[in-house]
């Protein structure tokens, strides 16, 4: 539970590698596709520079990258919290590779910018997906 807000709400480690060609940046997204609501969406950090091959434990704080603000109103990582008993949900982060070094946007702008202002600058997108789930309340 240490990733989730249950716990230590620490963003995990996360590498990868091969890199498309051309790539200048990385995005990197977290999102909730089965939230009640619809998509929500937990984190965003971006404009990772292209040699970037790995975020440490707990990224997060005290980093220098760009993070938009997330659908629980922060500018930082914050971990899976489902509702109790609503079911498996699954956790997407998605890696973007960048044709642009920056995606130029503003202090304000929310994970939804990010996506946004990545597509037209899109070369390839993985996906890693986690499945959490929160036991019914005892009545």
């Amino acid at each position: 539970m240490k990733y989730t807000r249950l716990g230590d709400n620490a963003s995990p480690p996360l590498e990868w590698s091969g890199a498309p060609e051309g790539t200048n940046s990385f995005a990197l997204l977290l999102e909730d596709p089965d939230a009640p609501g619809g998509t929500f969406r937990h984190w965003a950090i971006y404009d990772i520079p292209v040699g970037t091959t790995a975020l440490a434990v707990d990224e997060s704080v005290g980093t220098k990258l760009p993070q938009a603000r997330n659908d629980f109103g922060e500018t930082r990582y914050d971990g899976p919290e489902p509702p109790a008993g609503h079911g498996p949900h699954r956790y997407r982060f998605s890696l973007l590779a960048l044709a642009v070094p920056s995606l130029d946007l503003g202090p304000d702008a929310d994970v939804a910018a990010v996506r946004a202002a990545a597509e037209p600058h899109r070369l390839e997108e993985t996906w890693l997906v986690g499945l959490f789930a929160r036991e019914s309340k005892e009545m």
